[in-house]
């Protein structure tokens, strides 16, 4: 056993005379303590130990001059007391360049497709300081989705970063799916999916539809899965933003970032903090979840040379909107899509709560005044809906006024016109999926409104496109 770490130290240094190499002084699961005969490096080093240098060690704190606390990445592999591991000098790196297009890899910057290994890429570290406000670019474009209830109440900002909440089961991924679909197609510049601790048979569906609808060539999928350790899952969002920021900054090309999911960092983080023995905030966060998240999404911006787009899915642990990963993410994004178990429940997808939603893209002097106008209207209507809700289920809709039931009959057709069958769920439904433009939206929206369509049954306005198909259907019926 000591011939044989004393040959793996031999391996270590020898190739690489200038780098300093330390030792395994104790262990703690995965996070193992190491002492260097010189200074210690630097928090963030990346150190490697282990036969053939497998084993990826990031340091977490420094103990003192000469020792370190460090994260094991990949905790399968074999660590022992004694164990020689190598400062290679920096921090992780991430592929960059045209090499990475159409290949999914995992945080060590592996491809994991089966395709063999990467070809045309160099290497650039993980960590970085957000771009400063003097090279920041405001946006103003509205991205259209071609999903009826976000286009309308929720427009999603072209360069900005739009949060999609909700529980378990209320369709996140769905959404998403349904958005890479819809935006990838038509996007033309780069898009990139990053996995944040979900599951391994979403990132396998994810990159076969990809396959199918023939966006592959154009994208990067960066996974680090749920069954991965604390401290890949955590920097897997990191490795994902390098690859985003090179696109942008030295091919000067749009870059479309969706994150599934996003709580999934934080709750790596709080695992990273936890296994490091840090004293945990309220709710069992770790104290530096507003620093954490801050640093990953402010890189996430646009300048001179290209825009970040992102859209992320954020999990709210027991639908509590309150909770503290919840309102940190709510900070940074220009639009909130707020999805409702109730909705869910009725049967209207997507779920989105039309009234807790919110974008700052919809603004008099952002989007077209019709726009503005018919949006208003939409949420008002809806808004009076729902105060009606507790007096028709005590007294019934026959005690309402006249004019509240002309109100309540408007909300909900538009409930039923703001549904809209997916094209990756079309498989379970039956439904052919339907991509709606926004002019499409507001004047299915306006003839509402406007009481032009009151004959028509509700049903004809359930799960269907333009308003074209509500009056086909509302005549066949």
């Amino acid at each position: 056993m000591n011939e044989a770490v004393g040959a793996v130290a031999e391996k270590v240094q020898e190739p690489e005379a200038g780098r300093r190499v330390g030792r395994i002084v104790a262990i703690s699961g995965a996070v193992v303590e190491i002492r260097f005969p010189g200074p210690a490096p630097a928090i963030n080093t990346e150190l490697r130990a282990g036969p053939h240098r497998k084993i990826v060690i990031e340091v977490a704190s420094l103990i003192d001059t000469h020792t370190v606390r460090g994260l094991v990445l990949n905790p399968m592999e074999r660590v022992a007391m004694g164990m020689p591991c190598e400062d290679t000098g920096g921090p992780l790196e991430a592929p960059v360049g045209d090499g990475v297009l159409g290949r999914m890899i995992d945080v060590y910057g592996a491809p994991i497709d089966g395709k063999g290994p990467l070809e045309n890429v160099h290497w650039e570290p993980i960590h970085r300081t957000p771009v400063p406000l003097s090279r920041r670019k405001p946006g103003g474009e509205v991205f259209e989705t071609g999903i009826k209830a976000i286009d309308l109440l929720t427009p999603i900002e072209r360069g900005g970063k739009a949060g999609l909440f909700g529980g378990a089961g209320v369709g996140k991924t769905v959404l998403i799916t349904e958005m890479i679909h819809n935006m990838v197609s038509a996007y033309e510049g780069v898009s990139l999916f990053c996995g944040v601790g979900e599951r391994c048979r979403e990132a396998e569906e994810i990159y076969r539809e990809m396959g199918e609808t023939g966006v592959l060539d154009g994208a990067v999928l960066v996974f680090g899965q749920m069954n991965e350790s604390p401290g890949a899952r955590f920097r897997v969002a990191h490795v994902a933003m390098t690859i985003a920021e090179h696109f942008r900054d030295a091919r000067h090309r749009d870059v479309l970032v969706l994150i599934d999911n996003i709580f999934r960092f934080v709750q790596a983080g709080a695992e990273v903090s936890g296994l490091l023995g840090n004293i945990p905030s309220r709710v069992g966060y770790q104290p530096t979840l507003g620093s954490e998240l801050g640093a990953l999404e402010e890189r996430i911006c646009n300048t001179d040379a290209g825009a970040i787009t992102s859209i992320q899915a954020v999990y709210v642990p027991a639908d509590d909107f309150t909770d503290p990963a919840a309102t940190h993410v709510f900070s940074h994004l220009s639009a909130s899509v707020v999805l409702s178990r109730k909705r869910a429940a009725e049967g209207l997808y997507p779920a989105i709560d039309p009234l807790k939603s919110t974008s700052k893209m919809l603004t008099p002097g952002t989007v077209p005044d019709r726009h503005y106008r018919i949006a208003r209207e939409v949420r008002r209507v809806l808004a009076e809906y729902e105060a009606l809700s507790d007096i028709i289920a005590m007294l019934g809709l026959d005690e309402l006024s006249e004019a509240d039931r002309e109100i309540v009959a408007q909300a909900r057709r538009l409930e039923r016109f703001l549904t809209q069958p997916f094209f990756s769920t079309g498989q379970f439904t039956g439904k052919a999926g339907k991509f709606v433009t926004l002019q499409e939206t507001l004047d299915g929206c306006e003839r509402i409104l406007s009481g032009e369509l009151s004959k028509l049954p509700e049903s004809a306005f359930y799960m269907i496109g333009g308003i074209e198909d509500v009056i086909t259907r509302g005549a066949g019926a």
